[in-house]
C-alpha cells in the first residue's frame, strides 16, 4: 500500500508543481482585460490560484454613455461618478473575478484622480500614499508566497496610474526577502503583426527587460472544436462585458487583441527564464490545446 501511495505521488507530483499562485497588481478595475485568458487557464485549467491587488479607489472612468441607460444615472458626469463609481466598479471587478477565478481581493483605495502620463507625483508619494502601498504590498507578498506577479507593461505611453502600479509591483518584488522570490511579468494584449516593442521605462532601471529572455505569448484567438467556432477570445469578452460602467472603452476592446503578451523583467534573473517557458508551454496544452 505504501509503495502504491509513493507511486501515485511520483506520478501526480508534477501536476501539483504546475499549479502556480499568482498576484495581479493593477491600477483600475478592467486592467485585467489585458491578460484574462492566461489567468483563467491558470486558475480553471491548471488548478492554480490568483489574487488581485487594486491600487485605486475606482472613482474615475467617466465613459459610460450606454451604461447611463443601464444604471439610470449619468455615468459621463464626474460628480455622479465620484460618488457612485467606487462601489459599482468594485462589484464589476468581482464579477470579472468570478470568471477569472480570483480568490482574494486587496483594495488600496488610492485616488483615481484623472488621466495623465506623469507617474512622478504618484510614485513620489505626492498624490498617493506610497508608504501605505509599499507596506501593504510587502505584507501581501509575504503572506501569499506567490510564484508570479502580473502587472501591466509600464511603457512610456501608459496612464500614470498604470505605470505607478507596475513600478510598485516591481519594487515590492525587489524588496521581497522570502525563501523564493516571485517572478514578475509585464503583460498586455496585442494584435498579431503589432510592431510594439518594450525595453524599459526611461528613468526606472527596475523596468528593464532581460535582453536574453523571449517575449511570452498566448494566442487567445486560436480556433478549435466544431467548425473552428471556439476560441479563448470568448473568455476575454466575458471579462470585458463585466465592466459595464466602462461601456465606451469596452465597446472598442470587445473581441480584439489576439495575443496576451508578457515581458520578462531583468530583475528576475536569467536563471528563471525556463520556469516561465514551462508555464507558457503548459498553458497551451491544458484545457483545450492551442498552438
Amino acid at each position: 500500500m505504501r509503495s502504491l501511495f509513493a507511486l501515485l505521488l511520483l506520478l501526480h507530483g508534477p501536476l501539483f508543481a504546475q499549479s502556480p499562485r499568482v498576484l495581479i497588481v493593477t491600477a483600475h478595475p478592467d486592467d485585467e482585460t489585458m491578460f484574462p485568458v492566461t489567468i483563467f487557464k491558470i486558475t480553471r485549467e491548471m488548478k492554480g490560484s490568483a489574487d488581485l491587488a487594486l491600487i485605486t479607489d475606482a472613482s474615475g472612468g467617466f465613459n459610460g454613455m450606454v451604461a447611463s441607460s443601464y444604471f439610470g444615472m449619468n455615468m459621463l458626469d464626474s460628480v455622479v461618478g465620484r460618488k457612485q463609481l467606487p462601489a459599482i466598479r468594485k462589484r464589476e471587478m468581482q464579477a470579472s473575478g468570478e470568471i477569472l477565478g480570483i480568490k482574494n481581493y486587496f483594495f488600496f483605495n488610492q485616488r483615481d484622480d484623472f488621466y495623465n502620463r506623469d507617474e512622478k507625483p504618484y510614485i513620489q508619494g505626492k498624490r498617493w500614499d506610497m508608504a501605505y502601498v509599499e507596506k501593504r504590498l510587502d505584507s501581501i507578498l509575504t503572506a501569499g508566497q506567490y510564484d508570479y506577479v502580473f502587472c501591466m507593461v509600464p511603457h512610456e505611453g501608459q496612464h500614470a496610474h498604470h505605470k505607478t502600479a507596475s513600478l510598485s509591483a516591481l519594487r515590492a518584488v525587489q524588496r521581497f526577502r522570502g525563501a523564493k522570490r516571485p517572478i514578475v511579468l509585464g503583460g498586455q494584449s496585442m494584435n498579431k503583426g503589432s510592431s510594439f516593442a518594450f525595453t524599459e521605462l526611461p528613468g526606472y532601471s527596475e523596468t528593464r527587460i532581460s535582453p536574453t529572455a523571449p517575449v511570452f505569448t498566448f494566442d487567445r484567438s486560436y480556433t478549435f472544436g466544431e467548425d473552428n467556432k471556439h476560441s479563448y477570445m470568448i473568455v476575454a469578452d466575458w471579462v470585458k462585458a463585466s465592466h459595464k460602467t466602462q461601456s465606451g472603452d469596452m465597446n472598442q476592446a470587445m473581441h480584439r487583441g489576439d495575443l496576451e503578451t508578457f515581458w520578462y523583467f531583468a530583475l528576475n534573473g536569467d536563471d528563471r527564464v525556463r520556469e516561465v517557458q514551462r508555464l507558457f508551454e503548459k498553458l497551451k496544452t491544458v484545457g483545450f490545446p492551442t498552438k
